[in-house]
């Protein structure tokens, strides 16, 4: 017990050492960390980063049962390994570098969000698939929702723009040089075109599922993206999420779906909670106009 006071003691005499520039300190790392896990997130790097701290639970494993051959020679792998991961990692610090250099100071700390982008991205969307269903145009959406798809934009052509109807149109006509890949949205914008998508493992599909409909499929089996299709042969309308696909859909039906899976849902929040005290003054109220109306009676 004595040990117990004595280290709560010497704890809260540590508190007062602490000033301004510590706290500072401690936000700034915090934020360079933040900022290097979300790189990592939306790439490939993850399994890298797994197998890096593998590689240190294993050195500090080897150090507490004092094997020194092992301690040595793990001990050099980390100091090289440095070095290693600056050359691995290149490209991600890069990126990491450019955005800060091409965000303003707010927006690096806080993400811009605009909340009307993503429904006008739906309703454009729906407008364009009902056209593109008509003439049997085949399409490939994939709006992405927190998995990143950085990976998947790398291999078609990156954009920045606005989700607009006539402009899916034209790229999805079948002699534009971006109709093969996927169109990819990213917070109610296009991030990306021409993309391509994994195909999906499932050996249970349908046959007459074309490579469109399996690259759907595969996208929404490696990510929580959710994927809009048309399809060539048919024109039919398909919406793929969780790795499960949803055929022949009606326009009406498709704008009804993408807006449950994109939009946040605010019916529970809109909802007046149980409160017992309404109960008993509903009641009472209700007792009283009782009251009232024998009395005029």
């Amino acid at each position: 017990m004595e040990q117990i006071i004595q280290w709560v003691q010497e704890t809260f005499m540590a508190f007062p050492a602490i000033g301004v520039a510590d706290i500072l300190d401690i936000i700034i790392m915090a934020f360079i960390f933040y900022k290097l896990l979300m790189i990592v997130r939306r790439t490939s790097s993850g399994q890298v980063m797994k197998g890096v701290l593998l590689v240190i639970v294993a050195f500090v494993l080897v150090s507490a049962f004092n094997l020194r051959m092992l301690s040595y020679v793990m001990g050099r792998v980390l100091e090289w390994g440095v070095l290693a991961l600056v050359i691995l990692f290149q490209p991600e610090i890069r990126r990491f570098l450019e955005q800060m250099g091409r965000s303003r100071i707010g927006s690096v700390f806080v993400r811009e969000e605009a909340p009307g982008e993503l429904e006008n991205a739906i309703t454009q969307t729906v407008r364009a698939y009902t056209d593109l269903s008509k003439t049997k145009t085949g399409a490939l959406m994939v709006f992405e929702r927190k998995n990143q798809l950085d990976d998947a934009i790398k291999t078609g052509t990156a954009l920045d723009c606005v989700v607009n109807a006539e402009l899916l149109k034209n790229i999805f006509w079948n002699k534009a040089p971006l109709h093969d890949g996927a169109v990819i949205v990213r917070a109610g914008r296009i991030a990306g075109a021409g993309c391509m998508l994994p195909l999906s493992g499932n050996v249970n599909l349908s046959r007459d599922l074309g490579m469109r409909h399996r690259a759907g499929i595969g996208a929404s089996e490696h990510s929580d993206a959710v994927v809009a299709i048309v399809s060539e042969e048919t024109g039919s309308i398909s919406v793929a999420t969780g790795g499960m696909l949803k055929r022949h859909l009606a326009p009406e039906t498709l704008e009804r779906l993408l807006r449950n899976e994109l939009l946040p849902q605010s019916d529970e929040n809109d909802k007046p909670k149980f409160n017992p005290l309404n109960i008993i003054f509903k009641s009472r109220r209700g007792e009283k106009a009782d009251v009232e109306k024998s009395k005029g009676q």
